[in-house]
């Protein structure tokens, strides 16, 4: 089969990109255009200003991408845009963008489900990984448990029955005083400070051994915190920060551990912008060692939003003939699976 190239655009979130991947695993060019200054000011990601950014950087996003790949519209076999799950707003301009590139150069339009890009990225730098695997997919907006069946075919092991664990990460660093984004931030203090000194939840969704739920132990921090204050006690932040993530990572890589031992399985990755968090690549490296397992991970770039993870995806949507028409649209709360 001839090489295929994908440009490829994500803007889900607070990332305006636009990426080239050849034949789903070679990058050409991974252009991100971040607003995490601009979101820091309000301690999270104001919806409408992503909005209004993404409209101000897509076109120049896309050129920047064809330029660095040395490649011009002539070359791309298809277009792969994320369409959900996201911000309404922000994937709108991306599929919006899309559609107006398909439709003058009739190149073919590939929507791509932003969580199967996450999955896809530990194939850019791992080639010899291919299905059936397991995946731990946790990031701001999602903590998911999925077995990889084949290219584009998922099954849903667990999902967060409410906060997402980065979504926990950036309530708790904002709590402490760390501000947005939380998670690199307490990731990094967490060094400094000691993870076994004050015993956190480790919650347990019952009926469900694969599902996570992390609002009660953000809860228990804040009560922790409120308590400290109400006795007039200093808490120190960075143990606080460190006692808070191992017991994130200690439920995530349980869950996933079981999820592993019960699929028969032998190969084991993570996706999402947790998945860059250090401890937790570290803990996850270790169980996978205990248990003879190979372990993939991507490197932290392509952890958070970035379009070559959806060129990755979009490249195996586009050769098994899932092409989208122009009535493709934003759909925010996207299941994994769903076309």
């Amino acid at each position: 089969m001839s090489d295929k190239l994908i440009l490829a655009i994500e803007s889900s979130c607070d990332e305006t990109a636009a990426a080239v991947v050849k034949n789903g695993r070679e990058v050409l060019s991974n252009i991100i255009s971040s607003q995490i200054d601009l979101h820091t000011l309000y301690g999270g990601v104001v919806p409408e200003i992503a909005s209004r950014k993404h409209i101000e950087k897509i076109n120049q996003v896309i050129e920047e991408a064809l330029k660095t790949a040395s490649v011009t519209l002539k070359d791309i076999d298809a277009i792969a845009v994320t369409y959900g799950p996201g911000l309404v707003g922000a994937l709108l301009v991306g599929v919006s963008a899309a559609k107006a590139i398909s439709f003058a150069t009739k190149i073919p339009l590939v929507g791509v489900h932003h969580i199967e890009g996450h999955i896809s990225a530990n194939y850019i730098e791992n080639k010899e990984l291919e299905p059936p695997f397991i995946c731990l997919v946790a990031s701001g907006g999602h903590s998911h448990l999925v077995k990889v069946l084949d290219y584009g075919k998922y099954e849903i092991l667990g999902r967060t029955r409410d906060d997402a664990a980065g979504e926990a990460f950036d309530k708790v660093a904002r709590a402490i005083g760390l501000g947005y984004p939380g998670g690199p931030k307490i990731d990094k203090v967490s060094k400094e400070g000691n993870p076994d000194a004050i015993q956190f939840p480790r919650a347990k969704v019952e009926g469900s051994v694969y599902d996570f739920s992390f609002s009660g132990l953000k809860s228990a921090v804040l009560n922790y915190l409120n308590g400290c204050e109400m006795k007039h006690i200093e808490y120190d932040q960075k143990d606080v920060a460190a006692s808070f993530q191992k017991a994130v990572v200690d439920v995530l890589v349980e869950h996933s551990m079981t999820a592993l031992e019960e699929s028969g399985l032998k190969k084991f990755a993570i996706a999402g912008g947790v998945a860059s968090n250090s401890a937790l690549r570290a803990a996850m490296e270790k169980a996978c060692a205990e248990r003879q397992v190979e372990f993939y991970r991507p490197s932290p770039i392509l952890c958070t939003d970035n379009a070559a993870m959806i060129g990755a995806a979009g490249y195996y949507e586009f050769i098994n003939g899932n092409i989208s028409g122009y009535d493709l649209n934003a759909i925010p709360n996207l299941k994994l699976g769903e076309r």
